[in-house]
């Protein structure tokens, strides 16, 4: 008779135990999908600020091929390509010397800054983000040669998510 009386106040405490790891566990779960909400919320608010440049490129782009760029981009200052064969092509007329860089378009996209009236070296140093809308700052030499047979181009690839929109002058081109 001793037995069983020393099994059931065993059995309770055991139980116990096995409730607390159930509520403690699910609390964790609570707690990590807390984070994780928290984590997107804070990206989704550093949308206004400057954007990570991930790759980044500065060379000539010959005026006959200025075709190759989307097609309401092409006399803009400014402007993005968004997807893989877009890429491909701009880059084997911009640098057909080198291997096609590889690039995931579905997490980030290209943005492009050119020359539209004189031949100028130009750089992409930042790209700021403001309510979704990136705003590209580039460095360009002042010159008076006039665009002939190439402008000068920089390339840099940025991550898609939370960007709506490119300022293009007084223009926003609109991202898919």
């Amino acid at each position: 008779m001793k037995s069983r009386l020393c099994i059931k106040p065993l059995r309770k405490i055991v139980l116990g135990l096995v409730c607390i790891a159930i509520i403690a566990g699910c609390t964790g779960f609570e707690s990590q999908g807390k984070v994780e909400a928290d984590a997107l919320a804070q990206h989704m608010q550093s949308l206004n600020g400057e954007a990570k440049i991930l790759q980044s490129w500065q060379g000539d782009y010959p005026t006959a091929k200025i075709n190759l760029l989307p097609d309401n981009q092409r006399e803009n200052t400014v402007g993005f390509i968004g997807n893989t064969e877009t890429f491909k092509a701009v880059w084997n007329a911009f640098k057909p010397e080198e291997l096609l860089p590889v690039i995931d378009f579905n997490s980030n996209f290209v943005i492009f800054a050119k020359n539209t009236k004189f031949y100028n070296r130009i750089r992409i140093g930042k790209v700021n983000v403001t309510n979704g809308v990136a705003d590209v700052l580039a460095m360009e030499t002042m010159s008076a040669m006039p665009i002939e047979d190439k402008v000068a181009m920089s390339l840099v690839v940025i991550a898609r998510q939370g960007i709506t929109g490119i300022k293009s002058g007084d223009k926003i081109i609109q991202i898919n």
